[in-house]
């Protein structure tokens, strides 16, 4: 196949392509043109003379992926390729999640103008992040009402400065602090300007229900979209009960709470030990004991990093204890210990402190994860990184199509797609983005759905999928063959503040 790389005033022409526009709709036999960055045309079309032409070869030409909680965006420096994303057909990732964002959103997008990745960047003010900033290492406690002031100021700022909304990581330091009405508060100052709300719930697991109460509330007091982060049952007495949570969301959505959510496509997750902990009594064995019998298991918590011992990385809880000669709780307890040991002489600033450890914890089922997936306002994401411990970072857009579509037919080939674009877009509030039209962005991603399917493990969470054809952001080809070009494609995304409604 012929690079697509038009010049600033030529076009390219995409051939026989099955097109997925983005919308759900079924897939047709045609054509897409391009012109600079932007589609220009779509249908039964004829190439010009001298216009570059690029044969699809009869497979899927959809809109670029969105992924809507990425953790990349402290990586693209270090991997300038941002293969992890393309090779899935990843085209923008949002980051700031979790509460956690860089100080200085106008710096940080200025900085991906001028030296663009291949991807397309926007990201979230992290509320943790404004909120260790205002009250520094004194942050276990209620803020004052003179504090949330100075985090308003903050918030302010970086939404001025072209952050999509507000994220909180509810269930980490600092966020965890946090009261109910704190978070009320900035989410009003997020709303007033047309933002949105993004949240790893204040818990996954034991208090999860009160967690999913407090988002529905905030979107409802607040007036604004909300979204639940990488949305997940993750405790044995929840499994099960994700049809309780869809006819809860439902009910919201019914009585006028924009309440939506994104997942990713794995049943084990990675944190921090500290989340195992939600009253962060370490020493605690009944705490331990509970995590080990009801969010995870010895042997399905893998410790993915861990500085004060990097001999104990990638090996199980079950293995560690077992080389240390004690119990699972007691291994658990000595391991955050002396991790809380190293963190705490080290001081790390929320924001770019280094890891001193994480872990790979498996506590979701198969049928709850398909549920929730099926749910008409789940879009789809990573929760992943570029270099991270965790298969996401790699193959979650090709696991969606190839275990669950194609594999375990949760839906359509066409709906998986229109999860993956128009669905994110929306949930994001980027309008230019999510599908195949003139006038929207030309970001695109060619791939074979017989054949599409992710390849990273814990063990190996850097193999690239397979499947993904070709892959094109504003136009430009950043992944084709395998391979990762390096084109700097990319461009930062400010939030477009919605057109009052009449």
């Amino acid at each position: 196949m012929a690079a697509c790389q038009p010049a600033a005033t030529g076009t390219a022409l995409i051939t026989n392509a099955r097109v997925m526009d983005g919308t759900g709709g079924p897939a047709i036999s045609g054509s897409v043109r391009i012109a600079g960055d932007s589609i220009v045309a779509v249908g039964n079309l004829s190439a010009t003379r001298g216009e570059v032409t690029i044969d699809a070869g009869g497979l899927v030409l959809a809109p670029g992926f969105i992924d809507t909680h990425s953790h990349s965006d402290g990586d693209l420096r270090e991997d300038s390729t941002a293969l992890g994303a393309v090779s899935q057909g990843i085209t923008t990732i949002i980051g700031g999640q979790d509460g956690g964002s860089v100080p200085d959103i106008a710096s940080f997008l200025a900085d991906v103008d001028s030296t663009p990745p291949p991807v397309n960047v926007a990201s979230y003010v992290g509320h943790g992040s404004i909120r260790m900033r205002v009250m520094g290492e004194d942050y276990r406690r209620t803020a004052t009402a003179a504090e949330v002031d100075s985090m308003k100021v903050l918030l302010q700022r970086g939404l001025d400065e072209g952050a999509l909304g507000l994220s909180t990581g509810l269930e980490y330091d600092p966020g965890i602090y946090s009261s109910g009405e704190e978070v009320l508060a900035l989410a009003k100052v997020t709303a007033a300007a047309g933002g949105r709300y993004i949240s790893h719930i204040r818990s996954e697991d034991f208090a999860f229900w009160k967690a999913i109460d407090e988002i529905i509330r905030i979107g409802r007091e607040a007036r604004l979209p909300v979204q639940i982060s990488h949305t997940k049952l993750a405790m044995r007495d929840l499994w099960g009960r994700a049809d309780s949570l869809v006819t809860l969301l439902d009910a919201a959505r019914a009585s006028g709470v924009d309440i939506t959510a994104d997942i990713y496509p794995y049943l084990f997750w990675q944190s921090t030990i500290t989340v195992l902990f939600p009253k962060r009594d370490y020493t605690n064995r009944a705490s331990a004991n509970f995590a080990l019998t009801q969010t995870t298991t010895p042997g399905g918590l893998r410790l993915a990093v861990y500085r004060p011992n990097r001999a104990y990385q990638g090996k199980t809880l079950a293995e560690v204890a077992a080389l240390s000669g004690v119990d699972s709780v007691t291994a658990l307890i000595d391991l955050i210990r002396d991790a809380e040991a190293m963190r705490k002489q080290a001081q790390p600033n929320f924001d770019d402190g280094e890891t001193v450890e994480s872990i790979i914890a498996t506590s979701m089922t198969e049928e709850d994860v398909e549920k929730i997936m099926r749910w008409p306002h789940t879009n789809f994401c990573t929760d992943g990184s570029l270099t991270g411990s965790h298969p996401r970072g790699f193959g979650s857009f090709p696991r969606i199509f190839g275990h669950y579509v194609r594999t375990r037919g949760v839906m359509s080939v066409e709906e998986a797609v229109r999860r993956s674009t128009s669905l994110a877009a929306a949930h994001a509030g980027i309008p230019s983005r999510g599908t195949i039209a003139p006038g929207m962005k030309a970001d695109l991603v060619l791939f074979d759905p017989a054949t599409i399917l992710d390849a990273a493990t814990p063990e190996a969470p850097h193999a690239p999928s397979t499947g993904v054809k070709r892959v094109w952001v504003n136009g430009v080809e950043v992944f084709a063959d395998g391979k990762a070009n390096g084109a700097k494609a990319g461009k930062a995304l400010r939030r477009v503040r919605p057109s009052p409604k009449a």
